[in-house]
């Protein structure tokens, strides 16, 4: 089977709500949505969601880089020729990972759609019972994070992340607060997006060592990795690393530092599921566990962003929030409770509602 049509998106999603992280707010979430088409009519769905302040892409660079440089590149190409075509990628164009991680997503969802299987039988098979997904709580004050977090609870969610990184004596209260309205039984994750440095980042772990902090997430910047390894000795929680990483080469300078004690890994930084699951295979290698983020995709990114932690037993959890996020998604995902449901259709096991993409797309084009 060759990949005979490209056809690219660049929509935007509306938020149930404003997300607000250390670097930036989001009001809707832009995202650039793939579709492949083979000769015989088998389609594939792939997602960007570029971030200028860890990806270096902005939405309309993403738009045109596959445009103009990594689309033509499939047409007449095997959907199975993974390596092949990761080659030709990175030949092409250096960086650049969520525009490669558009297409590489759709080409394992034609995958899946074309053995009759889904994506995770491809990668690993089955290597967890279940996928618990938390809520992520953005930067609001200190009392409306613990509002939000109790209801979440309440809820069902037995996993809580907030985001923090502005002020550290508000993050402090922010932690506290969070920690106090959800008691003790549910789990606690911080993400401070970069937002801190050194000195800071000791004050605040020192200051919530009371707070039963599952980890702390990158707490300073992506590329200051001594940082990184002098907060990770001196931590009661253990550090994950988020931004610092995006690619192997990456990953093989924080494990000879014993930078961080856990890895963030997210699709669009690393440029899609073949890539993802070669950090996947060097931290198991290195004894460092996993974790599946989010950039806040759609209900695509976000099951392919399942299927690769379902594949993979050193993924041991996962932020497939995307979906509950959004006011309205391009495809249905079913949650029971705080668990994503998958189910035995091929791919990514979603439907995709054209119209809707269509909806929302500000810009589109198509490549044969």
């Amino acid at each position: 089977m060759k990949i005979k049509k490209v056809d690219v998106f660049a929509a935007r999603l509306p938020l149930k709500e404003p997300f607000i992280i250390a670097y930036d707010q989001y009001n809707d979430m832009p995202t650039i949505l793939t579709r492949l088409e083979t000769a015989e009519g088998t389609v594939g769905w792939g997602e960007a969601v570029p971030d200028q302040h860890v990806t270096g892409e902005s939405w309309d660079s993403t738009f045109q880089i596959i445009k103009h440089e990594l689309a033509p590149l499939l047409i007449n190409e095997s959907p199975f020729s993974i390596d092949l075509i990761h080659k030709k990628f990175n030949n092409k164009i250096d960086g650049v990972p969520s525009a490669k991680a558009a297409l590489d997503l759709a080409l394992y969802d034609l995958m899946g759609k074309i053995t009759g299987q889904p994506v995770y039988q491809l990668i690993g098979g089955k290597s967890h019972q279940e996928l618990q997904v938390p809520q992520v709580i953005s930067i609001k004050d200190p009392e409306l994070m613990a509002v939000d977090a109790h209801r979440y609870v309440k809820a069902g969610f037995r996993n809580i992340k907030i985001k923090v990184g502005t002020d550290p004596s508000v993050d402090i209260e922010r932690i506290k607060a969070v920690r106090n309205s959800i008691g003790r039984s549910t789990k606690l994750r911080v993400d401070a997006n970069q937002g801190w440095d050194r000195i800071q980042a000791l004050r605040v772990i020192r200051e919530t060592v009371d707070c039963d902090v599952d980890w702390y997430e990158q707490p300073v910047k992506a590329y200051d990795l001594k940082s990184l390894k002098e907060i990770r000795a001196v931590s009661h929680a253990k550090i994950m690393v988020d931004e610092g990483v995006h690619n192997i080469h990456d990953l093989v300078n924080v494990v000879e530092m014993r930078a961080a004690d856990m890895l963030n890994i997210k699709l669009m930084k690393s440029g899609g599921i073949y890539p993802a699951l070669a950090l996947a295979n060097l931290a198991e290698a290195a004894g460092m566990p996993c974790q599946v983020g989010s950039m806040v995709e759609s209900a695509i990114g976000t099951m392919a962003g399942a299927h690769l932690a379902m594949g993979r037993s050193i993924i041991e959890t996962n932020e497939m929030v995307g979906p509950l996020m959004f006011s309205k998604d391009v495809a249905a995902i079913q949650y029971h409770g705080d668990v994503i449901q998958f189910s035995d259709t091929p791919g990514f096991g979603i439907e995709v509602d054209e119209y809707f993409v269509k909806e929302i797309t500000s810009f589109s084009c198509e490549i044969k």
